[in-house]
């Protein structure tokens, strides 16, 4: 429709990190005057709506029942953030939240895209602007808390100055963060349902019981990272993660074709320097 079109000369387009990049391949093809693409940051999507729909009735039971939900992200203090209302329009939202810990195991499997475990573009590095509530600090509800811009070029200035001069955005301090983040990230990966059934591991059905999920939530709060560096977690973990089943697919060759050299980077020093991460990758590859 956009090629087609002769009444659209400039473009704002806004998408995750594999949507910028489809968008990136053909933009030159539609022959706009002015084009704006503002990202998100992604670490994993449903495959389908009817996927989604599944991940909420198997984690939430029934208390989502007669709810519209209106959103649900994996957030900062290491639960699941569920918002909803009543389905009419005056409706004010509410919270449901459940500790990653307590989500059942074999959730993974259809709650995420399979071509999700083939990323390494969770900071959207082809967007002007990229915003996210990774390396902000979790100070409120999941649509009040603070966000994080990453501005990448001139382009993206302008569309920072137009939205703070307009009142759209208020700006705060730099991002900051706070505490180790390497070895959870490690820890997640060694073990992640996914991860272990590529290393030929069975996959756990059940997931902590709710209050042991909710206290091992607190703890990794209180003693985990925080700020960017909680983003740092975040980013290395879904990296070391997709870099074995990438392994685990294409082999170490054609791994190492296709990761891009700043995802090698990170995947090096943790096979340089983390015992466990180093076990598995060459678990995965002695099944070749």
């Amino acid at each position: 429709e956009l090629k087609d079109s002769k009444d659209i000369k400039k473009l704002l387009f806004c998408g995750v990190g594999c949507a910028v990049q489809a968008f990136r391949a053909i933009q030159h093809e539609l022959q706009l005057d002015e084009v704006y693409v503002l990202g998100t940051n992604c670490a994993d999507n449903s495959p389908t709506p009817e996927a989604a729909k599944k991940f909420l009735s198997r984690s939430f039971k029934d208390k989502l029942d007669g709810k519209r939900v209106r959103g649900y992200e994996f957030m900062q203090d290491f639960k699941v953030h569920v918002k909803y209302d009543d389905g009419t329009d005056q409706s004010q939202p509410s919270y449901e939240r459940l500790p990653y810990f307590s989500l059942q195991g074999d959730v993974a499997e259809f709650a995420i895209a399979k071509s999700c475990l083939a990323c390494f573009d969770y900071t959207n590095a082809l967007a002007d602007v990229v915003v996210g509530y990774m390396g902000a600090p979790l100070d409120s509800s999941m649509d009040a808390s603070s966000q994080t811009i990453t501005v990448r070029n001139k382009k993206g200035e302008r569309m920072l100055k137009c939205a703070v001069e307009s009142d759209r955005l208020q700006l705060g301090p730099d991002a900051s963060g706070s505490g180790s983040h390497e070895k959870f990230a490690s820890t997640t990966v060694s073990s992640d349902n996914i991860v272990q059934k590529m290393a030929g591991g069975e996959m756990k059905s059940e997931g902590m019981p709710r209050l042991l999920g909710e206290i091992m939530a607190s703890l990794m709060t209180a003693a985990g990272p925080k700020g960017v560096n909680f983003a740092r977690y975040s980013l290395d973990y879904h990296i070391l993660r997709n870099y074995l089943h990438v392994l685990d697919v294409w082999g170490e060759t054609g791994t190492n074709n296709m990761i891009p050299a700043y995802s090698l980077e990170i995947v090096k020093k943790y096979l340089d320097t983390d015992e466990s991460f180093r076990a598995l990758a060459e678990k995965i590859k002695s099944k070749r």
